[in-house]
């Protein structure tokens, strides 16, 4: 029962903090624009695209941390979205964050794998629906790998910084 409640309290911290993530880019006081804006300037091609699928993303990624639903996917789209951001708006910033560092991201990331290392608990849709197998150390290992992979992808695809 008190790991249940664990990971309760875990994934909605992490779920709904990406989902007002998500939503500022999107509706925030710059909102799509502002966050177009913000994407070109970091490098990536298209912003406007990259604009659109960051914000949708991390709300998807949220909502599904949230409500606890095929967690390793929503985990590795949560690293594919936290490595993508430390290799562009917090690259070569160092390590802490209230100097525009990577400490931030690396610990977002590093919490959605814990998440699918324990598994999503008993208060979660993957375990309503007999999903809640899919998680441990190979589960997590599969997620952080397309989470870094999917995110190198998109650098050499979509990165090219000025």
């Amino acid at each position: 029962m008190d790991h249940d409640l664990g990971l309760f309290v875990l994934r909605l911290a992490l779920g709904p903090m990406l989902v007002a993530h998500g939503w500022n880019k999107a509706f925030g006081p710059g909102g799509l624009q502002g966050t177009t804006s913000w994407f070109t300037g970091l490098g990536m091609r298209p912003a406007w695209l990259h604009a659109r699928i960051a914000a949708a993303s991390e709300v998807g990624v949220g909502v599904l941390l949230a409500i606890g639903f095929m967690i390793p996917l929503a985990s590795a789209a949560c690293v594919g979205l936290m490595v993508v951001a430390a290799l562009t708006d917090h690259r070569g910033k160092g390590y802490f964050v209230f100097k525009g560092g990577f400490e931030y991201v690396v610990m977002v990331a590093m919490v959605a794998i814990a998440v699918v290392v324990m598994g999503p608990g008993a208060w979660s849709m993957d375990h309503v629906l007999g999903l809640d197998n899919w998680s441990g150390v190979g589960w997590a290992s599969g997620a952080a790998v397309v989470g870094c992979l999917s995110a190198l992808g998109f650098r050499s695809l979509a990165y090219s910084p000025r």
